[in-house]
């Protein structure tokens, strides 16, 4: 990779305990990762692993309390103001006042930097222009997510930092914002994306760093990662007569103690599926055709970027398994 515009070495955040006698909360204990210049790169992991409070000490809206960031060049604990001058931010809680109309909060975010963007160029890029009188309080969600982004983009930043900006969405809204983010990348930003959806990481990431517990627990390309699980295969068979699901069980069970392509075969009130070697598909149709069983479904499993967590922290992916702190 060429000279990274974003570069974090061990980062460590930690914060006082709720209570008194409360035990601290270490909400980073250790991540790095480099960002080149371009691309868009996903801090991936579930709520509560330190997505946040790494981006906003990488923002220089928190004082990290061990390791080295670099934005372009600049340390944003020693010198925040030349930081602030070359990324923008769009927080997950970021909120306008309700009666404030999308040109009005365009006019005023330009007033803070003395070489703005030009708001209507975009208003035209987010799809807003129609809605400029329109008040904060009547937007859609993905118009507040849309305004949002424009709000991170009128100080032309050379990076962008997008915290879950698709939480609430509806999926129209959430597929028209991913659209929005491959155009705004396409104008020449740089983006953090900061996300706990594994579809959106997948979508949208050129590369990405899964965070766990305040720590990196792998990184690289969502094809990367997905390709470096194990060979295993799924493929998932429906019955519409339950009385072939049973028969159909009962071979692909007893195949499954027989063929190395068929490690095991689950069954539940829907559909039996069966996970193996690459070759475990031929393996069940060959099982099967003798009995003349035909399935009225057969859909082979994609692997994802859950299975990826799953295979290396050792449990299931929760998305919403616990908050960050905040302070």
């Amino acid at each position: 990779m060429t000279s990274p515009v974003v570069e974090v070495r061990n980062l460590r955040k930690t914060y006082p305990g709720a209570g008194r006698g409360a035990a601290p909360k270490t909400a980073v204990a250790d991540v790095s990762f480099q960002v080149a210049r371009g691309e868009i790169f996903g801090i991936l992991g579930p709520n509560g692993a330190g997505k946040t409070t790494t981006v906003e000490c990488l923002a220089g809206l928190r004082a990290a309390d061990g390791g080295d960031i670099q934005v372009l060049g600049n340390n944003p604990r020693t010198d925040p103001m030349s930081v602030r001058q070359h990324v923008g931010v769009q927080l997950q809680e970021a909120a306008l006042h309700d009666n404030i109309t999308v040109d009005e909060a365009m006019r005023v975010f330009a007033s803070f930097y003395p070489d703005p963007a030009s708001v209507p160029e975009l208003l035209d890029l987010l799809d807003l222009t129609a809605h400029g009188k329109q008040r904060f309080g009547k937007l859609s969600g993905g118009q507040k997510q849309r305004l949002s982004i424009a709000l991170a983009l009128v100080g032309k930043p050379q990076v962008a930092i997008l915290d879950e900006l698709t939480t609430g969405l509806d999926p129209a809204a959430r597929r028209a914002t991913w659209d929005l983010v491959e155009r705004v990348r396409d104008s020449g930003v740089t983006i953090l994306l900061v996300t706990h959806f594994m579809d959106e990481a997948e979508r949208l990431c050129d590369r990405l760093a899964v965070i766990d517990k305040g720590r990196v627990v792998t990184e690289g390309t969502p094809a990367s990662l997905i390709e470096s699980l194990d060979g295993s295969r799924g493929v998932r068979l429906r019955f519409a007569d339950p009385a072939a699901r049973r028969r159909a069980a009962d071979l692909l069970t007893l195949l499954s103690r027989q063929d190395d392509d068929v490690a095991a075969v689950r069954t539940t009130a829907d559909e039996i599926e069966v996970t193996g070697t690459r070759r475990a598909l031929f393996a069940v149709v060959q099982a099967l055709a003798p009995a003349e069983l035909v399935p009225d479904d057969v859909r082979t499993v994609t692997r994802t970027l859950e299975d990826v967590f799953v295979q290396v922290t050792g449990r299931q992916y929760q998305a919403d398994e616990n908050e960050e702190v905040a302070a």
